[in-house]
């Protein structure tokens, strides 16, 4: 069911049940008002018609019915019988003896003092009236013929305004739900008419304070996200290409040359030596490419385990020299350093220890004595570690770029490098609720600061 006739429907039964009880309320309360009016009525009309009775005892019963006719307030179809102390009927307008007074019935009212009942579509009223010290029991009856018809036509004009009000609510209803609606309507067109080919189209956020505005600028800002993703895909895809074509091509060139004509042993050794260190490196790219991929994603700091920094520091020294036997890593620790524990982390240790390798690396490969200090240490809720070099430096104008995928400064071109390993630093380090940063003069050498949240 669509939005709009959920809320029409909705707003209409809300309206329909509010409506139906204040209906309902009115009508009792004027049945209410109705029969206290008309039993207050042939009350008067009864103590009336006794007094006039009780007052004038010479007069003939013809001349006094004569008389109660003429009192003010008659009632339709109206009846007064009077009975004295002893149960004797002294007095009655019901001439043709139409209605059935029994012993159980006198009884009751001098019991209860007065009572109602109805009779023959009439209304009664029976009660104790006192006089000179004389109990009588007047019971008067009447129809209520204009009360009951107005009683009626109440009934038929709330009925026919319930039904007439229902059907205008469901109509303003519909209305107002589509004029409600109209500016959802409108972002989903928007946000449909969007994509592949116009990913830096954005919704209308309207007047930019109410729900649908908020809306509008939470659908803009998943397509910032699909864009910067889509973007970022796009130029990985690109550049992924091109780093992966270059060593294809030279191996794919060696391998043309070497078959060429037949050769010696030796230029066969020499060739197959190049082609071990291309494929080498096209491993390295092609493991380095797969991890930021992977750190590309939501989530993928997992699993999470409690690491020592340092212990994974002088882990990522050894398998370095290992790798590069002329590279030198110092590893130190800050003096106001007290407590070890403040150097334990929860994290993903195989992605930890790809950003400090590529860290430790990147100083010994720049630095003219290929060496890295690793400095350790705690600063308020972080654990700290930098990592200075004394090599080239980088740039002003490259600073903001270094961390980009593929981005390399321009004085390091002349050197063997991917552009890779800085942006997967970044990816890990911010998925870990870290940060880096870096500080770095041309021909002096550069500092890069992990900040790793503890806590």
């Amino acid at each position: 069911m669509q939005i709009r006739n959920k809320l029409t429907y909705q707003f209409v039964g809300i309206v329909a049940a509010v409506l139906l009880v204040a209906s309902i309320t009115i009508y009792i309360l004027f049945v209410e008002f109705r029969e206290r009016d008309f039993y207050l009525r042939l009350n008067d009309k009864a103590i009336a018609t006794a007094n006039l009775l009780l007052a004038n005892n010479n007069v003939d019963a013809a001349t006094l019915k004569l008389m109660a006719g003429n009192l003010r307030g008659a009632l339709p179809q109206e009846k007064v019988i009077i009975f004295n102390s002893l149960a004797e009927k002294i007095y009655s307008t019901d001439d043709d003896n139409n209605f059935k007074i029994t012993e159980n019935l006198l009884k009751q009212i001098k019991v209860e003092k007065e009572i109602r009942f109805r009779q023959n579509d009439f209304e009664w009223l029976g009660l104790i009236y006192k006089f000179e010290n004389k109990d009588y029991i007047i019971l008067a009856a009447a129809q209520d013929i204009y009360g009951l018809r107005k009683l009626n036509f109440l009934g038929f004009s709330l009925a026919a305004v319930y039904i007439i009000m229902l059907i205008a609510v469901y109509f303003f209803g519909w209305t107002y739900a589509g004029r409600a609606l109209k500016p959802i309507s409108k972002v989903v067109s928007e946000v449909g008419s969007i994509s592949v080919n116009n990913l830096n189209a954005r919704v209308d956020e309207g007047n930019g304070q109410d729900e649908i505005a908020q809306l509008a600028r939470t659908f803009n800002k998943m397509l910032d996200r699909i864009e910067a993703a889509f973007n970022a895909q796009r130029s990985f895809v690109g550049n992924a290409s091109h780093e992966l074509r270059n060593p294809l091509s030279i191996i794919r060139g060696q391998l043309e040359v070497a078959l060429l004509k037949t050769r010696d042993k030796k230029e066969y050794i020499k060739t197959l030596e190049s082609l071990l260190e291309d494929i080498n490196h096209l491993t390295i790219i092609s493991n380095r490419l797969l991890s930021l991929a992977q750190v590309s994603g939501v989530g993928l700091v997992d699993p999470k385990n409690e690491i020592r920094i340092d212990d994974l520091l002088l882990e990522v020294r050894s398998e370095l020299i290992a790798s590069i036997p002329e590279y030198t890593v110092t590893i130190s620790f800050e003096a106001e350093l007290e407590n070890e524990d403040s150097l334990l982390f929860q994290g993903n240790e195989r992605l930890l220890r790809i950003a400090f390798f590529n860290l430790t690396e990147n100083a010994c490969k720049y630095s003219p004595d290929h060496s890295c200090l690793v400095d350790i240490g705690a600063e308020e809720k972080n654990i700290v570690i930098r990592f200075s070099d004394k090599g080239v430096g980088i740039p002003a104008e490259d600073l903001k770029n270094i961390f980009d995928p593929f981005y390399r400064g321009k004085n390091v071109l002349d050197r063997k490098g991917h552009g890779i390993g800085l942006s997967l630093v970044e990816k890990i380090v911010r998925l870990h609720g870290g940060s880096v940063t870096v500080e770095s003069t041309e021909k002096r050498g550069s500092v890069f600061t992990v900040k790793l949240p503890v806590g």
